[in-house]
């Protein structure tokens, strides 16, 4: 249900004439911090092993932490990015954010030890955290209520394309090294891998995978310089007369009354404070639980685990490395191609119709997923002791299934339909939801948290994925099922439609009570 409509505001079905134009390329190039985002969190994925043998990291622990630690940073940049985008800007930010991916790519492709290459793994992932407050924050904040979801959902589009960018980019670089190991084995413990190999200008394969991630750092950085600042911001700092000439860009019609329906729903005090969110729900306002709750489950479906550790899941259901990376180029396209269908009905059907149809495709395709690994016969270590079978050649492949054809076909079908539902709902839309749900008083620091939220339950899901894969894939599979599950009842509860509200009457939408 929709509350009034304040004054200047349109009814969730109108649509205002506007300069489409104008309005999408502010849209992509915000939507850039995306591509970037989605680069530097997948390009580990093809330089982990090789990074491992430069390092001579021995450690399973150290190895997954080398990783994994660029998520921290995603979720300190997250919480502290809502404070700097209502302090200096969104503008400043991604300009910010840009020059941030900058630097890690440049770090992370010349580190001089581990802790260095982990430090500049902590920049990238900083920027991240930056990118995924400010982009979902500045799109939904200058996009007509009408294309807000569409325009919105340009940022995971965005995250998806980079992911699949670095499947490519690795992939072509690999191809571009000798296909024998050229690197001298210093231990047999941690062997050298392809990516070791010299490729150009004496430099390794793993170095470019990161050094590649400077051109479109560059490309951002140029164009955020660019882009005009949220009216909602200079309206926030006093200048309304900015505000206006930034919607006058917007909007064909007269945007005075906008202005004044921005100014009156921030209410006079409008600097952030984490003050702004407290409430009753244990010390937070429940419209911030509804956030933190969404982008946690977003996470405990398992999706990461998917893309961070794909070529390890199809090794352990007997996949070679070449067919094994192949497929997880496929998921990546799979991923573009369904977030377009997120984009093309977002407006039409609205935020959680979709949510809820993802919710139900993902638990059944888990399921039958889980259903296949448990079934399964496992690889033990009796099999091993005996010389090994096929699927089953070493220690660490211990508890894992080894699939028929069948079973394997069926796996490779159900993971990348469980994908497609993903990328066509759950993926896209939280983003979009984080970006307009919350009030404009209180967005910047009810985004800071749910987006650190999203990181924090993005780390415990891949650090945990190691180990629970040497319990068996069906044990995690079983796990993002419960997730799966979980959320349908919590999106049917809990998430209120906000397709077409004007961002000026979400305080009415949600119920929210702000103080004076």
């Amino acid at each position: 249900m929709q509350g009034p409509v304040a004054a200047g505001s349109s009814t969730p079905t109108e649509k205002e004439p506007i300069h489409t134009g104008r309005v999408i390329t502010i849209a992509v190039i915000a939507a850039l911090g995306g591509f970037l985002f989605g680069y530097d969190s997948s390009v580990i994925n093809g330089a982990n092993k090789a990074v491992f043998y430069h390092f001579q990291i021995t450690s399973s622990t150290l190895q997954g932490f080398a990783v994994a630690i660029a998520l921290l940073g995603s979720a300190l940049g997250a919480f502290v990015g809502g404070r700097l985008t209502d302090k200096f800007g969104r503008k400043k930010v991604m300009v910010t954010a840009a020059i941030m991916f900058l630097v890690a790519g440049v770090g992370q492709a010349f580190p001089i030890a581990l802790w260095d290459f982990m430090f500049w793994r902590v920049i990238g992932g900083f920027a991240i955290g930056l990118a995924a407050v400010v982009s979902p924050m500045y799109i939904s904040e200058v996009a007509p209520a009408h294309l807000r979801g569409r325009l919105s959902s340009l940022f995971q589009l965005a995250i998806v394309v980079g992911i699949f960018a670095t499947q490519l980019v690795n992939q072509v670089i690999i191809n571009l090294t000798p296909n024998e190991v050229e690197a001298p084995m210093l231990s047999p413990e941690v062997p050298p891998v392809e990516a070791n190999n010299n490729l150009a200008l004496g430099l390794e394969a793993w170095q470019w995978m990161f050094l590649c991630m400077v051109v479109p750092a560059v490309i951002y950085w140029v164009l955020s310089l660019t882009v005009p600042e949220s009216p909602r911001y200079l309206v926030a700092t006093g200048q309304e007369d900015k505000a206006k000439s930034v919607l006058e860009q917007i909007y064909v019609d007269d945007v005075t009354p906008k202005v004044t329906a921005i100014h009156d729903s921030l209410s006079g005090e409008h600097k952030m404070s984490m003050s702004d969110i407290k409430g009753p729900s244990l010390g937070l306002l429940p419209i911030v639980w509804v956030g933190i709750i969404l982008a946690i489950l977003q996470q405990f479906v398992g999706i990461n685990a998917v893309f961070y550790y794909s070529n390890v899941i199809w090794a352990a259901i007997g996949f070679d490395e070449s067919k094994a990376f192949f497929t997880s180029t496929i998921i990546s396209l799979v991923n573009v191609i369904f977030t377009f269908v997120a984009i093309a009905f977002i407006d039409r059907v609205g935020r959680k119709p979709l949510l809820l149809i993802g919710s139900v495709g993902m638990f059944v395709t888990l399921l039958v997923l889980t259903i296949t690994f448990v079934s399964a016969p496992q690889c033990t270590q009796a099999l091993i002791d005996q010389g090994g079978t096929a699927g089953c050649t070493g220690v660490s492949e211990i508890n894992t299934p080894l699939l028929s054809s069948t079973g394997g076909w069926i796996a490779v079908i159900m993971l990348n339909t469980y994908v497609a539902f993903f990328a066509a709902t759950w993926g896209p839309i939280v983003w979009v939801l984080l970006g307009e749900m919350f009030p404009n008083r209180i967005r910047a620091a009810a985004m800071s948290i749910a987006v650190a939220a999203n990181w924090l339950a993005n780390y415990a899901v891949s650090q945990s994925f190691t180990s629970l894969i040497k319990m068996g894939l069906g044990v995690a599979y079983g796990l993002y099922t419960l997730g799966a599950f979980i959320s349908i009842f919590y999106v049917w509860k809990f998430v209120k439609e906000t397709k077409g509200v004007q961002l000026e009457d979400m305080e009415d939408l949600e119920g929210v009570k702000m103080k004076a």
